[in-house]
């Protein structure tokens, strides 16, 4: 399995991991309606995910020197040209706040996997979070050629017990 496709179903995980409970007590949440993970910005799609970084396999995480814990959250952005589904580079920032308006400190970085047509192009970040703490992220996208940044937001629910 290449690693574009790793990053992909690890996403993927991470978005049906959220849809669904950690069995049932009286302590568990009420599974919520799963937010959107992509946003069209006209000649661009941007697609994004949250994970606590637990969740990567051990040799994903010593090849893009991330910390595998329970109480880390990473944030995985990319972003494709609509018009040929390729991935392109962009300026992409992050402001990241928990529900007390904690600023949280996320520097994203750009890794690429692969070459030519098939190359991934991602944005990756982390972060440390508390058992059940939610974290609002505010994304900006500039692909490059554009002429604006693009703004996106969602929010996600961190479980580390």
């Amino acid at each position: 399995m290449n690693k574009r496709t790793l990053l992909m179903s690890l996403s993927l995980t991470a978005l049906l991991a959220a849809c669904g409970g950690r069995g049932e007590s009286a302590d568990t949440p009420e599974a919520q309606p799963a937010e959107a993970t992509s946003v069209d910005i006209g000649n661009h799609v941007v697609h994004f995910s949250a994970q606590s970084t637990d969740q990567l396999p051990p040799t994903v995480a010593r090849e893009y020197n991330i910390v595998r814990s329970k109480n880390r959250a990473m944030l995985n952005v990319s972003v494709i040209r609509s018009s040929d589904d390729v991935a392109v580079t962009a300026e992409v920032s992050v402001k990241t706040v928990n529900l007390t308006g904690q600023l949280k400190n996320v520097t994203m970085r750009k890794v690429e996997d692969g070459s030519g047509d098939d190359i991934a192009i991602y944005y990756i970040g982390d972060t440390t979070v508390a058992n059940r703490e939610i974290l609002i992220f505010n994304i900006s996208v500039k692909p490059d050629g554009a002429d604006e940044a693009s703004e996106m937001r969602f929010k996600r629910q961190f479980y580390s017990d």
